[in-house]
């Protein structure tokens, strides 16, 4: 482009589309789009999307309008989030958060929230969508880790790129304003190229809902259309764009390598789900060696090096292009993305898109695949191209031919693709489980739409031939009886004051060792139990505390991803593990090996009961019926046991599980919660005599139970204790996901074992009565299925 040609004068010559506007005309240029609803595209020089562009120069564009929504606001006025729009927007969205919030480096604030609408899926997070009317794909997702990212006071600031019309602004505040009504909305565009119409459009919007909406911009125009624009465009796409295939694209040339960023664990790596203050902090601190890294990594003697962003993920592709500009001075830096967005390229200086790269998309977006491009980067004398994307982006279509990098490499000589691992979201209800999205936020990967269901004497078989590990599969869910389900609600009245006093008991253990502790249940089992206590602390104290759910398999030990997710938003030290009760202690003992690696976090275990002798903390240690040991998803929120599988579960992922929304009509999960917690008015006063004798008494771990265990195996030749489950719950357990041998039952043992009894009518089972049993009852798994049935890696015992 010359110094005097403007880079919307083609356009405004061939569709009649004029911008006015000094301040506009200067940031902005004209292309033609294939759009049905908009034949126009506004192409900014300082938004790093469709320009490569000093990444100085993009980041301090978003600062500058950040500020300027501060300064409206004024120094003391709080923001609940910024919200920036897909995929335009995603990283200018996150640039005006930080220059709300005092920009780079300056601690001045404390800094605000940012979000990102989406159009990547999620499977188990809570949606909120909305639509932007004239964009060539319009549908918009939010979805927040935390509903509390949308719940916070303060105004609320959206930002675009453009404020044309203000149409998708309103869609926008309609949506958010029925979920959480405020009385500020902040709107921040690069440019606000309103009519007076629309101006006056917005503010008639705004009273009818009792808010004001403010707009702040960088710069202000207006765009002049012909009646005949959209005719004209269609005739222009037809003329230079013919969708027929395209001539084949050179050959590439340049050479791919792969990096591998040290990218801190559990840091997010964008918007999408929120970035708060905490993790910008994070993300300052390791860009000096995130950016020393690509700079070792560059070519010897490169000169010229664009740094490509893909799509949505555009902050953090930004920020290490700043800091890489920063640390080599001698060298050209420029930022640019990947888009979805389809515009006729036209080589001459009077217009703004140039050259146009096509490939096929290489993530997994909700509207489905498509055609991706890149703009204004062919042609040009590139010593290196650095591509970042996300984890869910490095799918093979990215790498394939004619794919992404095999089309750079046609242009430019060596390409380096550096992957950050997508932080996975909590997943909470109602989207994931049928709790209170306040009540658990689950660190688990959705599976709800994989096959993973056997028959239990399929998996009995597997298992213990040595064939797969129990957690590769699911047992059916077991349906109950009428008569099964009136003996769950007879359970539960009997024992939920008993329940209520133990979850008391436990709580306050908890809390005399940690004031503010943070409840991290062992699904599925322990997490009716941490929500209790997480109930009872509220209760009792009025402390609400974070409660979280994550998964630990025998033989493979706990989530490492998840432990790595705990210890980058909390103190690992107030980390307290819970589960419901302890049998012989296997997962005691799981816990233990497996936190070794991870010294920050106290492998001790908090339960309700621990009729084993395996803790020192606990509720109680008589072995009654916890009547949600009854049932299986129908009063564990509907969520499965967990799932580790290799083919399903990557590196960077959580363990995984499903939601059994089709048996929301059995499920019993919240009555189970409100029975108990009905109780707890009724058990103070036992509460506060119990904590203080057992806080004086010693309660060293004695593993009678584990020994009781072995004594049983011996004693009925099984010859591996693996196959002995002792306990009400895990004798339960045996009966509704194993293949059963036979129950021991200690005589006497009355009305806490009647749903045993019922169960192990139902499956065939003998039950034996005995006097010298230190349990209740103990399940004992059929060994017939393998030499020595399961041990302890979760396969063949030996």
């Amino acid at each position: 482009m010359t110094a005097t040609t403007w880079n919307g004068e083609w356009v405004t010559r061939r569709l009649g589309v004029e911008l006015r506007g000094e301040a506009a005309r200067e940031h902005l240029g004209l292309a033609v789009r294939r759009n049905p609803k908009r034949a126009h595209l506004l192409v900014s020089r300082i938004l790093g999307k469709h320009v490569p562009q000093r990444p100085g120069v993009v980041y301090g564009a978003g600062l500058e309008l950040g500020r300027r929504v501060r300064e409206l606001l004024g120094a003391d006025e709080p923001v609940a989030v910024v919200l920036g729009y897909a995929e335009t927007a995603t990283g200018l969205g996150h640039c005006v958060a930080d220059g709300i919030g005092g920009g780079a480096g300056d601690g001045a604030r404390d800094g605000v929230t940012y979000l990102h609408s989406t159009r990547r899926n999620v499977p188990g997070v809570a949606q909120v969508r909305f639509e932007e009317e004239h964009s060539h794909h319009t549908g918009h997702l939010v979805l927040p880790a935390d509903p509390a990212l949308m719940a916070a006071d303060g105004a609320l600031v959206l930002v675009d790129d453009e404020l044309s019309t203000g149409r998708t602004v309103r869609n926008t505040i309609t949506a958010l304003h029925q979920l959480r009504p405020r009385e500020r909305y902040v709107v921040a565009a690069l440019a606000d190229l309103r009519t007076e119409e629309d101006r006056a459009a917005l503010e008639k919007f705004a009273a009818s809902l009792g808010t004001t909406v403010d707009v702040v911009s960088l710069a202000a125009g207006e765009v002049v259309l012909p009646q005949d624009v959209l005719e004209r465009g269609r005739a222009l796409v037809a003329e230079l764009d013919d969708p027929a295939p395209a001539p084949a694209a050179p050959a590439a040339t340049g050479t791919v390598r792969r990096l591998a960023p040290n990218w801190p664990d559990a840091l997010p790596e964008g918007g999408r789900h929120g970035f708060t203050p905490a993790h910008r902090r994070r993300l300052e601190r390791a860009l000096p060696g995130l950016a020393a890294e690509l700079a070792a990594a560059l070519p010897p003697g490169a000169q010229r090096v664009l740094v490509l962003g893909t799509e949505e993920f555009l902050y953090v592709p930004l920020r290490l292009a700043a800091a890489l500009e920063d640390r080599t001075p001698g060298v050209e830096v420029r930022f640019s993305s990947t888009t979805r967005s389809p515009v006729l390229p036209v080589d001459d200086p009077g217009y703004a898109i140039r050259s146009r790269l096509v490939f096929p998309a290489h993530d997994d977006p909700a509207d489905g695949p498509g055609p991706r491009y890149a703009y204004n980067i062919a042609g040009r004398p590139w010593d290196a191209v650095v591509v970042l994307t996300d984890s869910p982006g490095d799918r093979p279509e990215l790498h394939a031919s004619g794919g992404l990098l095999d089309r750079l490499a046609a242009h430019a000589p060596h390409v380096l693709l550096a992957t950050v691992p997508a932080a996975a979201p909590p997943l909470r209800g109602p989207a994931f489980s049928s709790y209170a999205p306040d009540e658990v936020a689950w660190l688990l990967k959705d599976l709800t739409d994989v096959s993973l269901e056997a028959p239990t004497e399929e998996r009995e078989e597997a298992i213990q031939s040595g064939g797969a590990h129990y957690a590769e599969s699911l047992p059916v869910e077991y349906q109950p009886s009428a008569e099964y389900q009136r003996l769950f609600h007879t359970a539960l009245d009997a024992s939920a004051h008993r329940i209520a006093a133990a979850v008391g008991t436990v709580t306050d253990m908890v809390l005399t060792g940690r004031p503010r502790p943070v409840l991290v249940s062992l699904a599925r089992a322990g997490t009716p139990v941490g929500i209790l206590m997480r109930r009872w602390a509220r209760h009792a104290h009025g402390l609400e505390l974070p409660h979280y759910a994550v998964s630990i398999v025998r033989g493979r030990g706990i989530d490492t991803t998840a432990l790595r997710w705990l210890a980058a938003h909390h103190d690992p030290a107030d980390v307290v593990f819970v589960d419901a009760w302890t049998g012989k202690g296997a997962i005691t003992r799981e816990l233990t090996e497996a936190l070794a690696p991870f010294p920050g976090f106290d492998p001790s275990l908090a339960v309700l009961a621990d009729p084993g002798g395996c803790v020192s903390t606990y509720g109680t240690r008589e072995d009654f019926l916890i009547p949600s040991a009854c049932l299986n998803s129908t009063v564990s929120g509907l969520i499965s046991r967990t799932v580790l599988r290799a083919d399903l579960i990557g590196p960077h992922d959580f363990h995984g599980a499903k939601h059994y929304t089709e048996l929301a009509g059995a499920d019993r999960s919240a009555h189970f919660l409100d029975t108990v917690s009905d109780r707890f008015a009724h058990v103070g006063e036992a509460v506060a005599r119990a904590v203080p004798e057992l806080l004086a008494a010693d309660r060293t771990p004695t593993w009678a139970g584990w020994r009781a265990v072995e004594r049983i195996s011996d004693a009925y030749g099984i010859g591996d204790m693996n196959l002995v489950k002792p306990g009400v719950g895990e004798t339960t357990r045996v009966l509704l996901r194993r293949v059963p041998w036979r129950v021991l039952t200690r005589r006497g043992a009355g009305a806490d074992l009647d749903h045993i009894r019922l169960l192990a009518e139902q499956r065939g089972v003998p039950v034996e009565e005995t006097d010298d049993l230190p349990y209740s009852c103990v399940g004992l798994i059929h060994p017939r299925y393998t030499k020595g049935a399961t041990g302890a890696d979760g396969k063949a015992a030996r």
